[in-house]
C-alpha cells in the first residue's frame, strides 16, 4: 500500500468532520449575530466549506441551525452526564447537581436554542420542528436530573420538584443572555439547593 493510500483519511469521516465544522460554525454564527445575521452563507465561510458541500449537508438554513442546537444539546449533555455521574454521594449533593445544571443551561447553548426559539414563532414550519427537539431535549434532560439526584418520582411532589429545578435554571440562563449575571444565579442557585434538599427529604416516604 502506498504512503498515500496508508494516510488517506476514509470519506465517511471527511463528511463526519466537515459536518461537525459546519455545526459549530452555525453555533458561532448564531452566538455572534442572532438568527437574522446567520446566514448559510456566512456559515459555509466560517467552516471553510464549499456552498456545494453544505447544501450536500444541509439544504436550508432551518435545517443547519436545528441540526447544530442538537449537535451542541447532545455534545454539552453528555459532558455533563459524565459529570453527574461522578458526583459522589453526600450531603452536598444536591448543591452540586443544581449548578451543573445552572452551568448546562447557560452560555452558547442557550443563546442559540433561543435564537431558534424567537424565529420558531413567526415560521410554522420551524415552530414544528422545534417543538419536536425541545420535547427530546426537555424528556431527557428531565430524566438525566432524576437520575441524578437518585429520586423517585412515583413519590407525590417529586416530579413538580424536579421541573421546578429545571425551569428555575432555564430562566437563569435567559437572564444571562443579557448581562454577566453569573453573581447572583450562583447565590439563588445555593438558595434553591438547599431549599430543594429538604422539599425532596420532606418528600421521601
Amino acid at each position: 500500500m502506498s504512503s498515500s493510500a496508508a494516510g488517506r483519511v476514509p470519506q465517511g469521516e471527511r463528511s463526519q468532520a466537515m459536518r461537525r465544522r459546519l455545526l459549530d460554525a452555525t453555533v458561532r454564527c448564531l452566538v455572534e449575530y442572532g438568527w437574522s445575521g446567520t446566514s448559510t452563507v456566512l456559515v459555509s465561510e466560517r467552516a471553510g466549506v464549499s456552498r456545494g458541500a453544505q447544501l450536500h449537508h444541509f439544504p436550508t438554513k432551518n435545517h443547519l441551525v436545528l441540526a447544530a442546537v442538537e449537535h451542541l444539546w447532545e455534545s454539552r449533555a453528555e459532558a455533563h452526564r459524565a459529570a453527574f455521574a461522578a458526583l459522589p454521594d453526600g450531603p452536598d449533593k444536591v448543591h452540586r447537581v443544581v449548578h451543573l445544571l445552572g452551568e448546562h443551561f447557560s452560555g452558547d447553548l442557550y443563546t442559540a436554542a433561543l435564537e431558534l426559539w424567537v424565529a420558531a414563532r413567526s415560521d410554522a414550519a420551524l415552530h414544528e420542528a422545534v417543538v419536536r427537539l425541545e420535547q427530546r431535549i426537555g424528556q431527557a434532560a428531565h430524566r438525566r436530573t432524576v437520575e441524578a439526584l437518585g429520586v423517585d418520582e412515583s413519590v407525590p411532589g417529586v416530579r413538580e420538584l424536579v421541573q421546578a429545578t429545571l425551569d428555575l435554571v432555564r430562566g437563569l440562563g435567559l437572564a444571562n443572555t443579557l448581562t454577566d449575571d453569573s453573581a447572583r444565579r450562583a447565590r439563588i442557585l445555593d438558595r434553591w439547593a438547599r431549599t430543594l434538599d429538604q422539599a425532596l427529604r420532606t418528600a421521601t416516604p
